[in-house]
């Protein structure tokens, strides 16, 4: 649940500074992409941390499997994009997603050592 959090919050910074670059319409895309990934991280860390205990063969497989998930979310995005443009413009989406999943990405190092 720790790692929810931060993505939460990560989300909010990243929310305000779309709000404070682009008009309040950017934001609800960005919030909601920023959520997604957080939602796709917490996915990816529990698989993996079902892993840990096991063969190296089962880790990389549940590794491998996260990484899916969250190239679910880049798929994700190009629909919303292509099919609600005007709802999900392209660069606030994309900061949303990659802005809130990158920083959690990294902290998912920490689990490895």
């Amino acid at each position: 649940m720790k790692d929810a959090g931060i993505g939460i919050a990560i989300t909010v910074v990243v929310s305000a500074l779309v709000w404070l670059v682009w008009d309040p319409s950017a934001v609800m895309a960005t919030a909601a992409f920023g959520l997604l990934a957080t939602a796709i991280h917490v996915a990816a860390v529990a698989l993996l941390k079902s892993g840990l205990k096991q063969s190296f063969g089962t880790l990389m497989w549940r590794w491998a499997m996260g990484m899916g998930l969250r190239l679910v979310g880049v798929g994700l995005f190009a629909v919303a994009v292509t099919v609600q443009g005007d709802r999900f413009p392209p660069i606030p989406t994309a900061i949303g997603y990659v802005g809130v999943l990158l920083p959690l990405m990294l902290s998912e190092m920490r689990l490895i050592r």
